[in-house]
């Protein structure tokens, strides 16, 4: 029995490693390649970044260079980018052979099926006892008792020389390792201007400044730390392997949230994370002075609105540094699972309301000003869904748990049906709502909130394709915002809140519409824009948000990273590819700008920051997730079928019917 010692990790690590021995790649494997005896122990350390990377992919192949002397030091290590194959060499090898062993990945990183024996105890594993497995000779040998069992020189070289045979019978390429990728010299001049933006609070980075130019004397709150426009920087510096600085932010940003509970209609409620944040340095005598974190929670934001989408996206980006870093210890400390569930109580919470979506005024997500988005904008739901199914991850349940585990099963499910079914709208949709009767009144009604045909647009009747879809912007009684938003139809399918058909149609109305939805620089934020008197009514006649400009049918580059990875998702990386060639060609010409205007965003903002933080982190995501599909893959989830069979829409003691699950169903397995 051979004993791994790994570090101290708290997910169980699991080697993918068959007690029997089984042929290999439908070759026997020979005698001198199953396990020999010894009485000798062996030792391996796992870098705590690549301890899950034996299960990163459903095609991972793990190179492994058998070692046969007695005293052996790694020459190789990990390296330091997440989901890579683990290379071990030897000091010494006389011929250098290649062997592939196919893993397969279950979904779930945590849950692996393995025939591999663990002891767990309640804080780490310790150790992993492997029996009979497939004998893959020591890969780091840190020491080995001498003894008279250790093999001698002589059978090395037999075994090594079988090895050798059998590989040539099997005509085996010797693989070739690419050489290293170079950046680009727009590539480094992006992770210039990102490493420029960093912030440091007690000496440690904490965050980027949502701009960082240094020509502009009159910065606003763009010097700020913004939650909603740190995650593509996070995400930038998780894939290229630092997590120090997003594992700051994180446990900052916690020590920021409103914990308490106020009467006071200044004061956030409990629960809610802030906006922004800035480092400040105040004197505390004479001759010392001392960094604090000032937050802002919406009382100095323009329209003095709390921001609904942080904590959704502070749960988000738990989540995404768990699975790209394997650190999960940081999600199960009891300080942040009270943040989560602080985050969601507020969430949770009873109200008037009478729909699972989230209900919030204008200004509360990436549109911070009044755009005619108040009640339920599909941004807030995409998020929300992708938060509640996050905390259903990382949430321990226990005893203080279970209701609130429960609590969010059922606002999964009915969340999915009620915006699947009610807020998309194709050809098919439009002719129905054509036609609808409107003072429906009882539980049977067609038309269950009221919709006029007659809100029905002009534009929309000629701009459908045949083959594509959308999520519709909002949903109110007597009211359908039909505009198209982008990170809301992104996010629905990224956290699979559309149906699989769903979320290829909207795809394919982006690519139907390239022209009015990217245009000379991706994305539109929403299309099409406000105009004239429905401008002025609408907005106040903001202007800020005049038509074709800023939140008003601007075009914002940081949306990038989320159409690449919708796009990977969905198996359209030509798309994503096209997005990102076009916006490199003109990024850094332009200084790297916040938002672009006009119909088909070929002007610079008349208000754009220059060096915008999140345009930049936008693109450099985008260019390594189209290079890690991976780790891509990490970041958006796969229909959840077990939603699908749990139904809270109606109670069957007050007499109403349960919404049909099996429409639900045959949305998604046609």
């Amino acid at each position: 029995m051979r004993s791994i010692k790994s570090m101290a990790i708290k997910p169980c690590c699991r080697v993918l490693i068959s007690r029997r021995i089984s042929p290999f790649l439908g070759f026997p494997i020979p005698k001198s390649l199953q396990p020999f005896s010894t009485t000798s122990s062996t030792t391996l350390r796992f870098s705590p970044l690549n301890c899950r990377s034996f299960h990163t992919s459903r095609d991972r192949r793990l190179n492994f260079h058998t070692i046969f002397k007695q005293t052996q030091v790694p020459v190789s290590a990990p390296g330091s980018t997440w989901g890579q194959s683990i290379l071990f060499c030897s000091s010494k090898v006389p011929k250098r052979r290649d062997l592939y062993v196919v893993s397969s990945v279950a979904s779930d990183v945590r849950s692996y099926s393995t025939s591999v024996e663990t002891r767990v105890n309640d804080k780490n594993f310790e150790r992993i006892y492997v029996q009979g497995g497939l004998n893959v000779k020591p890969l780091v040998v840190e020491k080995i008792d001498l003894d008279e069992n250790i093999v001698s020189t002589e059978a090395v070289d037999e075994e090594e020389r079988i090895i050798d045979e059998n590989l040539e019978r099997l005509d085996v390429v010797e693989p070739v390792k690419p050489a290293p990728r170079v950046e680009s010299e727009v590539e480094k001049e992006a992770w210039r201007l990102l490493e420029n933006a960093i912030v440091s609070y007690c000496g440690s980075p904490v965050g980027t400044l949502a701009a960082n130019d240094p020509n502009d004397k009159q910065p606003l709150n763009y010097d700020q730390v913004f939650i909603r426009d740190f995650i593509p920087s996070a995400l930038a510096f998780l894939l290229k392997g630092d997590g120090e600085i997003v594992r700051n932010f994180l446990l900052h940003t916690l020590q920021l949230q409103s914990w308490e509970k106020t009467v006071d209609c200044y004061s956030p409620g409990q629960g809610l994370m802030p906006a922004s944040f800035k480092v400040r340095t105040v004197p505390i005598d004479e001759n010392k002075c001392e960094e604090v974190l000032d937050p802002d929670f919406g009382e100095s934001a323009i329209g003095r609105v709390a921001p609904v989408d942080s904590g959704l996206w502070w749960i988000i980006l738990l989540r995404a540094y768990g699975k790209l870093t394997g650190d999960y210890a940081l999600q199960e400390r009891v300080d942040v699972q009270t943040g989560i569930k602080l985050i969601l109580n507020l969430c949770l919470s009873d109200g008037f309301d009478m729909f699972p979506s989230l209900l919030v005024t204008d200004g509360s997500c990436m549109i911070d000003r009044r755009m005619g988005i108040h009640g339920h904008p599909l941004e807030i739901q995409a998020l929300f869904y992708s938060a509640l199914r996050c905390s259903r991850e990382m949430l321990q349940v226990d005893d203080g748990s279970k209701n609130l585990v429960r609590a969010i099963n059922n606002r999964l499910s009915a969340l999915s049906f009620h915006i699947r079914e009610y807020y998309w709208v194709d050809m098919k949709k439009i002719n129905e709502i054509y036609r609808y009767k409107t003072e429906e009144y009882s539980t049977e009604a067609t038309n269950k909130f009221n919709i006029y045909p007659e809100q029905i647009p002009h534009w929309l009747m000629d701009w459908f394709p045949e083959n594509g879809g959308y999520l519709i912007g909002n949903l109110q009684p007597a009211h359908m915002d039909f505009r198209f938003f982008t990170l809301g139809n992104l996010w629905s399918i990224v956290s699979s809140l559309g149906t699989p058909k769903q979320n290829e149609g909207i795809l394919n109305l982006i690519e139907a519409k390239w022209d009015d939805l990217v245009g000379s620089m991706p994305l539109k934020i929403c299309y099409p824009a406000l105009e004239f008197e429905e401008w002025r009514i609408i907005t106040g006649s903001d202007p800020k948000n005049t038509p074709w400009s800023y939140h008003n049918g601007g075009s914002w580059p940081t949306l990038l990273w989320q159409f690449t990875l919708a796009c990977m998702k969905m198996g359209r990386m030509d798309l994503a590819k096209k997005a990102v060639d076009l916006a490199e060609k003109r990024l850094p010409a332009d200084r790297w700008p916040e938002y672009y205007d006009t119909r088909y965003g070929k002007f610079v903002g008349k208000q754009a920051r220059m060096y915008q933080t999140w345009t930049i982190a936008g693109y450099l995501s985008s260019k390594m997730l189209l290079e890690n599909p991976e780790m891509a893959a990490q970041l958006f989830w796969e229909e959840d079928y077990e939603l699908l069979e749990i139904c809270v829409c109606a109670l069957s003691k007050s007499g109403r019917k349960k919404c049909s699950r099996g429409a639900a169903k045959s949305q998604i397995l046609v």
